[in-house]
């Protein structure tokens, strides 16, 4: 609407609507009419609306205006720092309706011309238009799982007696994916290479398939190639698949590469090929090449994390901020699942616009806490909140505030634009401060939206070493930050983990699936993994913490 200059009254109606529905736990489309029309801030045009996109799955307002505007137009909306209102200037003015056309644009310094634009926006637009081109095909692996399983399933009721695999990137469980990869091990490749050509899932390229090989794409880019050999090679082609560049040509005797050892033998399982060259098994997501081969020649690779190894959910928002569930509703929600505790921790007061908690509000969120605390026990709530780190490294809230709470996240959320000394002073700032118990999303990133801003991360995970402080892996898909690359030197360095989902609403929970996939990848344990303590050992922690 704002892209279309529609009246400013209709769009902030809108917009103030959209953000009341996101609180409610009710179902849209099981409501009628007039309950909707009762819903504050809805009147009978937008319930009319609501209805319509209930009943038809679409709304034909919304039709319109994407049939005026140019598709390049519709995906520069996903740009981060440029929004609706400039996008009509460049579109209008420049003439400008790609993604292509517009970094064009900057290059001969048209849009520093435009008012209101200037060189260092041009310049801050054409390096999000850069990131955005490279990562164009790529997908989030929680986005790329559920594709490539539709694609299991497929080859499995095409070909039964086939033995079908995710391999690659996606079996290493990297969180992003630039191609799906399958692996299917059958003596007959027609069943499955036809059921293929007949989905309307995946796109086939012609040119780049063949008897043995399918390579297309799915229906939004993500490319795929199926892979068919004779079902004793299967094994072997897993392994040779699976694993990275660096892992296969890791050196592990006489000079000679893993793959080398290898090269030539068959196999009946991937533990064949380890035995081979004299290792221990190495885990699909272990296998990049970083550190893994080392642990695997001394017999010192870790016991992974799992799910069933996690007593309890910190980092967690509610309805006392942006959250969609109440503080009830995410309590119960959490024991149901089978945990011992749960770590509430609203927006702080400067994270004005997530409806952080003011002083009253936070006595009055403590109170409830004490309440659900009797009412729900031996589940307990811990009342954290998750603290703005402010420009100058110091926490949102005066001591005595902070002092109230069980624990603290600490976690930048304004003025990203830093560079790598900035960045790391200010995050170490906030380790410094004694009130900080866990550092949240060290990079700020936003996976295949925004770069993190630059850190330093030897410097903060040593940081959190000498204080204390833990680093969370926050597990939503966007996120997984810390990034797995530099989990196992916090693991060296002595540093717990804490796998938080950063939930705003029930559902966020199963996010704390990716964080498990992004610990296994550093080669995270139960016994460096702080969730995985219980209820009491948790408390005694925070306890002695506060009293230091």
């Amino acid at each position: 609407m704002e892209l279309h200059n529609e009246n400013p009254f209709k769009t902030r109606t809108m917009a103030n609507a959209s953000f009341k529905l996101e609180k409610l736990s009710d179902r849209l489309e099981d409501l009628s009419r007039d309950q909707l029309e009762s819903i504050e801030g809805i009147g009978k045009s937008l319930a009319a609306n609501i209805r319509e996109i209930a009943d038809t799955c679409t709304l034909a307002y919304y039709k319109d205006l994407l049939a005026q505007t140019p598709v390049g137009v519709a995906e520069m909306l996903e740009l981060k720092g440029i929004g609706p209102k400039k996008i009509r200037t460049l579109w209008k003015e420049l003439d400008v309706e790609t993604i292509p056309a517009l970094l064009q644009a900057c290059e001969d310094h048209k849009v520093a011309a435009l008012k209101g634009f200037g060189k260092k926006t041009e310049e801050s637009l054409k390096q999000n238009l850069l990131f955005k081109m490279a990562n164009a095909n790529k997908r989030h692996y929680a986005v790329a799982l559920p594709l490539a399983t539709e694609i299991i399933k497929l080859l499995e009721d095409s070909a039964p007696k086939a033995v079908v695999s995710f391999t690659g990137e996606l079996r290493r469980k990297l969180d992003i994916i630039e191609k799906v990869d399958i692996l299917v091990g059958a003596e007959q490749t027609s069943e499955l290479m036809q059921a293929l050509d007949e989905s309307e899932l995946v796109i086939k390229d012609e040119f780049r398939s063949g008897p043995f090989s399918w390579r297309g794409k799915f229906e939004d880019g993500l490319p795929l190639e199926v892979v068919v050999c004779p079902p004793e090679k299967f094994s072997r082609q897993l392994w040779l698949t699976t694993g990275s560049t660096l892992h296969l040509a890791s050196v592990i005797s006489d000079g000679r590469s893993l793959a080398e050892l290898v090269d030539g033998k068959m196999i009946g399982s991937e533990q064949e090929a380890y035995e081979i060259a004299g290792l221990k098994y190495v885990e699909p997501e272990m296998r990049e090449g970083l550190f893994e081969i080392p642990l695997a020649k001394e017999g010192k690779l870790p016991k992974l994390i799992t799910e069933k190894d996690l007593k309890g959910i910190l980092h967690v928002h509610s309805t006392y901020s942006d959250g969609r569930h109440s503080l009830r509703e995410m309590a119960e929600y959490c024991r149901e699942l089978g945990y011992e505790y749960l770590g509430i921790t609203d927006h702080s007061r400067s994270a004005f616009y997530a409806n952080g908690l003011d002083v009253e509000r936070i006595k009055e969120q403590h109170e409830e806490i004490d309440a659900l605390n009797t009412e729900m026990a031996p589940f307990r709530i811990f009342k954290g909140i998750e603290s703005d780190i402010l420009s100058d490294g110091s926490l949102d809230y005066e001591d005595e505030v902070l002092a109230s709470f069980d624990f603290i996240v600490a976690s930048i959320h304004g003025n990203l634009s830093m560079d790598i000394d900035k960045a790391t002073q200010r995050l170490i700032g906030a380790i410094k401060n004694p009130y900080t118990t866990m550092l949240g999303h060290p990079t700020g990133r936003l996976l295949l939206r925004r770069e993190g801003y630059p850190i330093d991360h030897r410097a903060v995970i040593d940081a959190c070493a000498e204080h204390g402080v833990i680093i969370e892996i926050n597990s939503n898909p966007w996120r997984l930050d810390i990034d797995w690359r530099w989990v196992h030197y916090a693991i060296e360095k002595g540093v717990a983990l804490s796998i938080n989902p950063d939930a705003h609403e029930k559902d966020g929970y199963e996010d704390m699936y990716w964080g498990i996939c992004t610990g296994r990848k550093g080669g995270l344990t139960a016994e460096k993994t702080f969730n995985a303590l219980s209820a009491d050992d948790v408390a005694a922690h925070f306890d002695s913490r506060k009293k230091a």
